[in-house]
């Protein structure tokens, strides 16, 4: 069972930014990726970086949102910069752990049934 640990959320004003972190305790490079829940919303996949490197986004924070990972040495970290922030970003932010023998496209990817395990999330709030 991976544990992960998400950090960095908070409120922030309308435009600004927030940086996300998630930390896995096992290393599990490039299986890692965001969703996050709105009140009365689906959990929707937000980002993710598939094994050959390629990223995804949610069509709703392209070009707003960047996901990086950094995977060097015995952890990895899976980070997410938001930017330009958007009342609708206003969300509990989850890490999620892909399972094994999951592979495609982002559609595949960002859904949330490809992922067993599930961080207890990063409050993020942009009021209107």
């Amino acid at each position: 069972q991976v544990q992960l640990t998400e950090s960095g959320g908070g409120s922030k004003q309308a435009g600004g930014s927030l940086r996300l972190s998630c930390t896995a305790s096992k290393y599990t490079p490039l299986k890692l990726a965001w969703f996050r829940q709105a009140p009365g919303k689906e959990r929707e996949g937000v980002a993710t970086i598939g094994t050959d490197r390629s990223v995804c986004y949610a069509e709703s924070v392209q070009g707003r949102f960047t996901v990086s990972e950094d995977d060097a040495g015995t952890k990895n970290t899976l980070y997410l910069v938001m930017n330009n922030l958007k009342p609708e970003d206003t969300a509990m932010y989850y890490c999620a752990f892909r399972r094994p023998g999951v592979y495609g496209a982002c559609s595949t990817l960002l859904n949330k049934d490809a992922y067993g395990s599930w961080g207890q999330g990063t409050q993020v709030s942009v009021p209107s």
